[in-house]
């Protein structure tokens, strides 16, 4: 794509100006690690932190504050060599049976095949708002940047700060948008080889594990409360809408508002209303 580099930098110091610096970076001070005995491990001085899968047990964390609107970064570097099973999940959520959720999954692969990223959005507890992208780089290699920008607007889910989806909020015509339940962070890498690689025809191969995602430089931005008016109205430009056209031509490979045999009786509302899901 012509567009630079500098451009999407520059978009994201635009559209994003917004923000205000709320944590970064260390991930003793910024979260817990909830699950998987040692199999989840802070390193570096808090500055690296891993996950690891075997076939007794996966392992997860959770931040320890919550969040209300704001964007949150993580640079993960996934699971190399062949994956196929596995899913490295990192998303926001609150609790309870009505929860909200907005997540990033990465689907495990056949070494040499492409990572899938599966996007979802939960509003009161339902889901099914799912769109699935090829990643156009190996994520094994090195670390990339996963952001997710939330604020009453909408959702703008990104890769290395080029947005791949945006889900408005879309209230007005009867569409629950999350917006009123805090939400922590967390990730956590899974076995989920009944679905995750080619509808679970591919299983995971146990000889490979353990099988390690790695994390580093966690910001979250919390929404600066001066000027709320001016936050509330920002959308994309023309750069960041040529971006998620380029993402969703080229690199999309599933999106619900498509699948036309799950909703018989019509699309959902959302999907109607809006162009870029």
């Amino acid at each position: 794509m012509a567009t630079s580099w500098f451009s999407v930098l520059l978009l994201v110091s635009i559209v994003f100006s917004c923000f205000l610096a709320a944590s970064a970076g260390d991930f003793y001070q910024e979260f817990d690690l909830t699950w998987g005995d040692k199999r989840a491990e802070i390193l570096n001085g808090g500055r690296l932190l891993t996950l690891s899968l075997d076939k007794a047990s996966g392992s997860g964390f959770r931040s320890k504050r919550e969040y209300v609107f704001g964007r949150i970064d993580m640079q993960i570097k996934l699971v190399s060599g062949n994956s196929a099973g596995t899913v490295t999940a990192f998303y926001l959520s609150s609790e309870g049976p009505n929860h909200d959720e907005i997540d990033f999954e990465f689907l495990g692969n056949l070494s040499g095949d492409p990572y899938i990223v599966h996007t979802n959005v939960y509003s009161q507890g339902k889901g099914d708002r799912e769109q699935q992208f090829y990643l156009w780089f190996d994520p094994t290699k090195n670390f990339h940047t996963y952001s997710i920008i939330w604020s009453p607007q909408g959702i703008t889910f990104m890769v290395d700060n080029i947005p791949i989806r945006v889900f408005n909020n879309e209230e007005s015509i009867g569409v629950p948008f999350p917006k009123n339940q805090p939400m922590k962070v967390y990730s956590s890498l899974w076995d989920a080889d009944e679905w995750a690689t080619r509808g679970g025809l591919v299983k995971t191969d146990w000889s490979k594990a353990p099988f390690k995602a790695y994390y580093r430089n966690f910001n979250a931005y919390s929404w600066n409360s001066v000027g709320t008016d001016v936050w509330r109205t920002r959308a994309l430009d023309a750069t960041g809408r040529r971006w998620l056209r380029w993402a969703q031509k080229y690199h999309m490979v599933y999106n619900y508002c498509a699948d036309l045999k799950r909703f018989p009786h019509g699309r959902p509302l959302e999907c109607r209303r809006s162009r870029f899901l």
